[in-house]
């Protein structure tokens, strides 16, 4: 026979005090759920640059795929890959190569609407996920961030130092996965820089 609980004290100082403890651990819990939430999001982002990591970047990918598919919404993906970057960091050092990053990030997060999706990917490799675009108009927003980067050149504490970036882009197909829709931009960006280099 299970017990009967015990009555509430009639003591008031004792329901001040039961009080007392319950608002310190609604307080408690909030702050744990705040944490929570906290971490999540430094999971997604990328440090240096407080855009998506590429754990952040897939996720919303996946679901860029999926939203697609339900609602025949294209999209595209775009892969950006900074040209010749490794010897900014021989040349200038790892600190304005981190500075010459962060620009980048701006920039393109200047270029995107509130759907759209931008991350980095790792190293000096960017992606997009633009919304409500069909190839040609894809291939102008590609064309278009290659410009921008090319004549923004990084100023911040040292000489004027001109980037460059090839974009390759791809239309995302509701079947494929995340992975597969990366692997096709990205082989798109690597024709993209062949062409640039070959035009240079």
């Amino acid at each position: 026979m299970a017990e009967a609980p015990d009555p509430p004290p009639d003591d008031p100082s004792e329901l001040r005090e039961l009080r007392r403890r319950v608002e310190q651990l609604s307080v408690a819990l909030e702050e744990a759920r705040a944490q929570a939430v906290r971490l999540e999001a430094l999971a997604h982002e990328d440090p240096l640059t407080g855009l998506l990591n590429r754990r952040g970047f897939l996720r919303d990918l996946t679901r860029a795929l999926a939203y697609g598919a339900r609602y025949n919404a294209p999209a595209a993906l775009l892969m950006v890959d900074l040209d010749a970057f490794k010897p900014v960091n021989d040349r200038y050092g790892h600190g304005a190569g981190d500075r010459a990053l962060r620009h980048v990030a701006e920039m393109l997060r200047s270029r995107v609407r509130a759907s759209d999706s931008v991350g980095r990917l790792g190293g000096d490799e960017f992606a997009l996920i633009i919304w409500q675009v069909d190839e040609l108009a894809a291939e102008h927003k590609a064309r278009a961030i290659e410009d921008l980067v090319a004549n923004a050149p990084v100023t911040a504490g040292m000489p004027d130092l001109h980037l460059g970036a090839s974009v390759g882009f791809t239309l995302l197909r509701p079947e494929e996965s995340a992975e597969e829709a990366l692997a096709r931009a990205d082989r798109a960006m690597y024709a993209r820089k062949e062409e640039r280099r070959s035009r240079r």
